[in-house]
This record gives C-alpha cells, structure tokens and sequence, in this order.
C-alpha cells in the first residue's frame, strides 16, 4: 500500500480513453471536506508501453500544459498501442494561478519529491506521482519551460542512463523528440537518486525518462508549442504507440553539457549583452545592471566565468543580487 490520500477518478485498468481529476484532500474554512481537482486523462487499448506525461509541474510554464491538453484531446484509443497517462497541469493551483509554486502551501512541486503521503497538497502530489503513477510506467516525459522569469531554447534534458540498454533508449527518445538543444547530464541520476524532481523520481523508480525545458518569459510561442506537439508524436512512433504515424525527416539535436549558472550581484535592471545561442568566453562583459534611481551611476558589468554558449537567459529586466542571468552550457564531448 502506498498510503496516499489522493484518490482518482479514473479507473486505471479500463480501457479506452478515460478523463476525470485526482482529487487532493483539502480541508479549509471555506470547504471542511473539499478537495483540489489534479485533471488526469487515461488512454489505453491493447499490449504495448505505459508512457507517462506530465505538464504544468510548474504553473507558469505553458507550452506543455497545452500540448498535452491538445494530445489527449486528438488521440483515440484506436490510434495508440498500449497506454498513455497525461497530466497537463500537474500542480493545478499553480496552475490555475499562473505561477512557478502553489498559492495553497507554496510548494515548488518539482523541489518536493519524493513527497509526503500525508502532507500538505503539494508533497501529497508528488508522493502520488513517485509511489503510484511512476511504478505503473515504462517511460516518462515531463514538459517545462524557463517559467516567468527565465527563458530556453527547446532543449531536452536527459542522463547517460545507468545501463548501456537505458543509454540507447534515452538516445533513441532525443532524436524523437528532436529539438534544437539535447543538455546531457553528467552526474546523478540512476536508481539511488536523491534527485527532489520528477525526474529524480522516475530515476528511482526505473522509468525511462526525459525532460524538456520549452521556451519561457510567462509567455506561449507558437513555434516552440508545434516542436513539442510534433515532439510527442514522435516519441509515440518511436515507443511503438502509435505505429501509422509518419514522422517527418529529423533536423538534428546539438548536445550540450551544463557550465553553470552566472548570477546578478546587485540590484537593478538586467539588460543582457548575449543573446541564447552566442558564444561566450571566460572573463568576457555578457550583461549589465543599470540602476537608473541613480542616474550617474556606472552600470554594473557582468562577467562569464564560464567559456561555452548561452542556453538560457533571465526574462525580466529587474534583478536583485543572487538572480541567475544566464545559464552557460558547452558542447558534450562525442562518444
């Protein structure tokens, strides 16, 4: 027994497709016996994989709220061999706030696994993810973006997987999903993560699993939105469900490893000198603070004290000291 006090609408072993909402135990002055709706779709019909898919771990992330909410719309249990869970808006109060944590207990879901089975809403959902819906699958894939304050190219982010038959699998996932970016990690992951994230999750309980970080600044782009639609159905065709689907010719993935973050040390007003794809070297001016309630004040310069390329760029102007600017990566060392 898993000891969650999330139960589901949805009946797990039917077939078809299946929709309804996990429903979060939430007792407040307003609502003794009342509960927070997680929208949670089931497709099923005959053997294959389980894949699951989250969005919305975070609730200003867009692009994968939709695309999934447009995924479980289009597709019918006829199309597909074996079973799809999707989850477009995993934390739905933040969600529905359109914000990175929980306005109920402020929790920032993807920080919080492997969760409390009798916690507050949010640990409640991330321990249901790792302890009931994790086990019931073979693969995951969870969709993200920089949220309202940072902005990615469409990049993937896997591990090297713990087992040569793992590595394959992951790799055969990223050239599915076939975006501009793949960041490789190169430590942590496996069964004996300690990882706080979905992913870490999975990890632990031997799901195959990737992520994606699509795009950002509190916005929706149209363009990243059609890369991760074509991405999922891809990813289907490569797992074998959805077999008369005919993906189109690949553009290629540039992987990349992660150099480290560069951070603002003062207060004032980012404006960044690097745009996400450009090269950076060590020591070089890639962004400024300016503070214009002094007027005559020198902006700040900000230093790379990585070599490498952009991945990832702050969205707001405004910053305080120890707000990540930049994300610096490097290009992955070939196999």
């Amino acid at each position: 027994m898993t000891g969650t006090m999330i139960t589901s609408e949805v009946d797990f072993d039917a077939t078809g497709k299946r929709t309804g909402f996990l429903r979060v135990p939430h007792s407040v002055h307003r609502s003794a016996y009342g509960w927070l709706p997680v929208p949670v779709v089931s497709i099923k019909n005959g053997a294959g994989p389980t894949l699951l898919l989250l969005g919305g771990t975070h609730g200003d992330e867009y692009e994968g709220q939709i695309a999934l909410s447009n995924l479980a719309t289009a597709l019918e249990p006829e199309q597909i061999r074996g079973w799809v869970i999707l989850l477009p808006t995993l934390n739905a109060p933040a969600a529905q706030a359109g914000l990175r944590t929980s306005p109920i207990d402020d929790g920032n879901l993807n920080r919080l696994f492997p969760g409390d089975a009798k916690g507050s809403p949010s640990e409640m959902i991330a321990h249901y993810v790792e302890e009931v819906l994790m086990p019931l699958a073979d693969y995951a894939v969870d969709l993200h973006s920089g949220g309202s304050s940072l902005f990615y190219p469409p990049t993937l982010l896997r591990g090297q997987g713990h087992s040569a038959d793992e590595a394959a699998t992951l790799q055969r996932l990223q050239e599915a999903f076939d975006l501009p970016y793949a960041w490789v990690f190169t430590s942590g992951g496996g069964r004996s993560s300690t990882a706080r994230t979905a992913m870490g999750a999975a990890n632990r309980k031997g799901v195959v699993n990737v992520m994606a970080e699509l795009g950002g600044g509190g916005v929706l782009t149209p363009d990243i939105l059609k890369r991760t639609e074509r991405g999922l159905h891809r990813i289907l065709h490569a797992l074998g469900m959805l077999p008369d689907y005919t993906p189109d010719a690949a553009e290629g993935t540039r992987e990349l490893v992660s150099r480290g973050s560069v951070y603002a040390y003062e207060t004032g007003l980012f404006e960044p000198l690097k745009a996400i794809g450009e090269d950076v070297s060590v020591g070089e001016t890639i962004g400024l603070i300016h503070h214009p309630d002094t007027p005559l004040k020198a902006p700040d310069e900000i230093t790379s004290p990585y070599a490498g390329l952009v991945l990832c760029q702050r969205a707001m102007a405004q910053v305080v000291r120890g707000d990540a600017v930049f994300q610096i990566a490097a290009d992955a060392d070939p196999v």
